[in-house]
């Protein structure tokens, strides 16, 4: 599952946030959790306006983040897909077709070779990596998995955008509203 031409994913938090994505010209938003009772609807006002949520399963209020969360959600909230730092979301969300997303903290050494070992065994569409200002970790997460990387977290310009995207990203997420113009 590949998102062609997008290289700019809208996050937003809120009802309002959502409102002003709907207005872009992009296909997918980045729903960063919420209410577990307003889910169903935001996803549905998207789709009433051509877009497609991708929801970050681990920021959900109300709903624990297992297995059994992401069936719920992939059954009864029906996004586009579902992003996730749990091995067992990403494997539920791909058992479900949808587009699964192992968000990854660069964190230290040990943590990324746990995480490299783990992507083989769920084998997510997208890897997203956070913080998405490190050059030279996008480009060696994507060699090492040969898996589409996303960079996240802490893109605050126009030239973070491109140090991203040059670097091997194939998009970046963000809630500043002024990039999502790119």
């Amino acid at each position: 599952m590949r998102m062609e031409n997008q290289t700019v994913w809208p996050a937003v938090k809120t009802a309002k946030e959502m409102e002003a994505a709907l207005t872009t010209p992009f296909q997918y938003v980045v729903l960063l959790g919420g209410h577990l009772g307003q889910l169903r609807n935001l996803v549905e006002l998207a789709e009433r306006s051509g877009k497609k949520v991708l929801l970050h399963a681990d920021l959900i209020d109300g709903l624990k983040n297992d297995e059994y969360a992401a069936e719920y959600l992939c059954q009864n909230v029906r996004p586009a897909g579902l992003i996730s730092t749990r091995a067992s979301v990403v494997q539920k969300t791909r058992q479900n077709k949808l587009i699964a997303i192992q968000r990854l903290f660069l964190i230290d050494t040990g943590a990324l070779e746990k995480s490299y070992s783990l992507m083989e065994k769920t084998k997510p569409d997208y890897i997203e990596v956070l913080p998405g200002v490190i050059p030279h970790m996008i480009k060696e997460v994507m060699d090492r998995t040969g898996i589409p990387v996303i960079a996240g977290g802490l893109i605050r310009s126009q030239e973070d955008v491109r140090i991203a995207l040059e670097a091997g990203a194939t998009a970046i997420t963000t809630t500043r509203r002024e990039l999502w113009k790119t």
